[in-house]
């Protein structure tokens, strides 16, 4: 038996899928920037991933604000309790229709493993796109900065390893998507804001 609880607020909706745009925007004229392919133009390329990535700061304080100024902060907070079973769950339970290990509600929104991949997010995989990217924009500030010794072919692979973690978070988390109580249950909720629940 399930029932619909309203766990998303219309911000977190609107965070969500603005930051998903423009992670996704980021991702196709970088790997454009990179060489894989050709859509843009090179020139126009980095014209248009500086400004999604300028945009995408501008989101992020905001995102930042809000979540301290709510407490929403908090359902990001890592947890060890109950990783085991939520490894269990996702590597073979989930296959055998077993109960899910984890009862979402407004106040705990994001499981053990969620929680930890967020925090994954935020320590590891932003810090290095971000940095390597700022200091891909502003190059010709290295000398001032004391930075004239830095390699720019590593900090051009710092920034395409950074990107490729985000796509592989991203492809992840699509899948992550199809496994609620219906393929489209969670993806509902970040649409609406109500989650179905067992």
């Amino acid at each position: 038996m399930s029932e619909k609880i309203y766990i998303f607020k219309r911000f977190e909706r609107f965070w969500h899928w603005s930051q998903a745009a423009l992670i996704i925007f980021l991702l196709l004229t970088g790997f454009e920037i990179h060489g894989t392919y050709r859509n843009f133009g090179f020139e126009k390329a980095v014209e248009y991933h500086t400004t999604a990535a300028w945009t995408l700061v501008g989101l992020w304080i905001f995102a930042i604000f809000w979540h301290l100024t709510t407490g929403e902060w908090k359902q990001y907070i890592p947890t060890l309790e109950k990783v085991d079973a939520m490894l269990q769950y996702y590597l073979l339970g989930i296959f055998k229709n077993a109960p899910h290990p984890f009862r979402q509600t407004t106040l705990r929104k994001h499981n053990p493993l969620q929680r930890l991949a967020y925090l994954f997010i935020l320590v590891i995989v932003s810090p290095l796109i971000w940095i390597t990217g700022w200091l891909y924009l502003f190059y010709d500030q290295w000398e001032h900065w004391g930075l004239s010794s830095l390699d720019l072919s590593w900090v051009a692979t710092g920034h395409v390893i950074g990107a490729f973690l985000m796509l592989v978070f991203l492809i992840v988390h699509v899948y992550l998507i199809t496994t609620g109580v219906t393929v489209f249950s969670h993806l509902k909720a970040m649409i609406t804001g109500w989650e179905e629940v067992h």
